[in-house]
């Protein structure tokens, strides 16, 4: 109850009906932000994976995963995802994420390319690249973004996308080689950095700018609400 004074005696306002304190509102307003924070944060940790999951599906869209030559190492939108995934939801949570790939897939859910699963394939010819998704994370967000939390311009954004495809192809030529050479295939290190390496450049470059055009957009807006 709250007593407001006025000429010629006193008046009782009800405690509901004063006005509410800033502090609270200002609370109220702080929670609401961080609610919806952690929201897209889910969200986002949840998408990618899914996206990749999805444009992997051959026996849907065979045209979208395309074995190359000569070791069959799928052509797929995996790494547009995976760079769109970084530039999204930040360093920490696209690596969440990409986590989450391969340990869902690890355990039988057919999200790997051309509906593949289980951990023989994550320990096949094509687990360094899964590898890379997730460690690439980091590299490419310490790129783009300042100390300040601002994102830096398109020269940057280049850069960090070709980072990430490099981190990916770093891990994944070297395992490819070991796996072949496990297997008792006497394969050379040239014939891997071909094979596992050369034949995507296209495609490669491709994805970087795409992945630049939409990140550009995306990045300062997500690094505020997101990361």
């Amino acid at each position: 109850m709250i007593w407001s004074m006025r000429a010629g005696g006193s008046i009782r306002v009800n405690a509901n009906e004063a006005v509410a304190d800033p502090a609270d509102r200002a609370g109220d307003a702080v929670g609401d932000e961080t609610q919806a924070r952690s929201a897209l944060r889910a969200f986002g940790v949840v998408l990618f994976p899914l996206l990749m999951g999805l444009t992997c599906q051959t026996q849907i869209w065979p045209w979208l995963a395309i074995p190359l030559p000569p070791f069959g190492v799928p052509l797929t939108l995996q790494t547009l995802w995976v760079l769109l995934c970084a530039l999204s939801i930040g360093p920490k949570w696209g690596m969440l994420s990409m986590l989450g790939y391969v340990v869902v897939g690890a355990i039988g859910v057919p999200l790997f390319s051309e509906g593949e699963s289980g951990l023989l394939t994550v320990l096949g010819q094509t687990g360094g690249y899964l590898v890379g998704f997730a460690v690439c994370q980091p590299v490419i967000g310490v790129i783009v973004r300042r100390r300040d939390g601002s994102i830096r311009g398109w020269g940057a954004m280049i850069v960090a996308v070709l980072a990430g495809h490099a981190v990916i192809f770093l891990i994944g030529v070297p395992w490819l080689y070991v796996v072949r050479r496990l297997d008792g295939e006497a394969i050379t290190l040239g014939r891997a950095v071909y094979g596992g390496f050369v034949v995507f450049i296209p495609a490669m470059l491709l994805k970087s700018g795409i992945a630049v055009l939409i990140g550009r957009w995306a990045a300062p807006l997500a690094a505020k609400r997101i990361w």
